[in-house]
């Protein structure tokens, strides 16, 4: 064997085993769920046996699957709206006038995101609960939001950095007001940023677990909520467990594999450089 080729064969044997390692318990996940409940608690495990369907069709009787992806959906989508449209100027003001402050309101922003979220749990739902947001989609909606704006910000802040300020300074002297050069100049350059932004807070949202099972239930609830209900005094049913977090991220997994290449070019070649 020449020796030169180690490295590389080294290389690749450890990526497939940090691969194998990463999607092992997605791979283990999905089989489970095709599993009765006494297989996917059979010792030694079985990795051969007669899927059945019975978990997912029993997830959709008990639990109607539809009304809460739909709660999902409505909420990571509004979520994300809402939030680009507050992060978008936000991150512009920021990026091309700035001021002695604008580092500090930056990192400030960043060091809320370290705060346990659980910190914030009592005043935000007194405050639900006495504005009547209890298990609404508005209230998840609100706080997704809120949860995502200093990532959406420090994100779309980084790619209008990235546009160089003769273009701007170009627009200027051509008569474009503030808004004008917001609209034409500075959302067409980095469309790639607001794109991969959105992805990624629209991917949070969708996967936000905390807050959906501690501000809403069986109205409002989400995905996150369907799943945290197979958990009982009785015990975990593992197979339906599986069953209903295979059909909780199948959707959202599915948009990730589709949309990768968009997200990669947003975060690399989003902006002119």
């Amino acid at each position: 064997m020449d020796e030169s080729r180690l490295p590389l064969i080294l290389r690749t044997v450890g990526a497939w085993i940090v691969t194998l390692l990463l999607f092992f318990p997605l791979g283990w996940l999905v089989l489970t769920s095709f599993k009765t409940e006494l297989q996917a608690i059979h010792v030694p495990p079985l990795f051969f046996f007669e899927p059945t369907l019975e978990n997912f069709t029993e997830v959709q009787r008990r639990s109607d699957y539809l009304l809460f992806a739909k709660n999902s959906l409505v909420t990571s989508i509004g979520s994300t709206i809402v939030g680009l449209a507050i992060a978008a100027p936000a991150a512009y003001s920021m990026a091309f006038f700035r001021t002695k402050r604008t580092r500090d309101i930056l990192m400030w922003m960043l060091s809320t995101k370290m705060m346990p979220a659980v910190g914030a749990l009592v005043p935000i739902y007194v405050i639900a609960q006495t504005a009547g947001l209890l298990d609404t989609r508005t209230a998840l909606t609100v706080v997704f939001t809120l949860s995502n704006l200093p990532i959406m910000v420090w994100m779309l802040y980084t790619s209008y950095k990235d546009i160089p300020p003769e273009i701007l300074e170009a627009a200027r002297m051509d008569g474009a007001n503030l808004w004008t050069e917001f609209r034409h100049v500075v959302l067409p350059l980095s469309i790639g940023g607001l794109a991969s932004t959105g992805l990624l807070c629209l991917i949070l949202s969708w996967n936000e677990a905390f807050w959906a099972l501690n501000l809403s239930s069986a109205k409002a609830g989400t995905l996150a909520t369907m799943i945290a209900s197979y958990s009982s005094p009785e015990g975990l049913f593992w197979a339906k467990l599986s069953a209903a977090s295979v059909m909780a991220i199948a959707p959202i997994v599915v948009f990730g594999w589709f949309s990768q290449k968009q997200l990669v070019q947003g975060l690399t070649f989003g902006a002119v450089k």
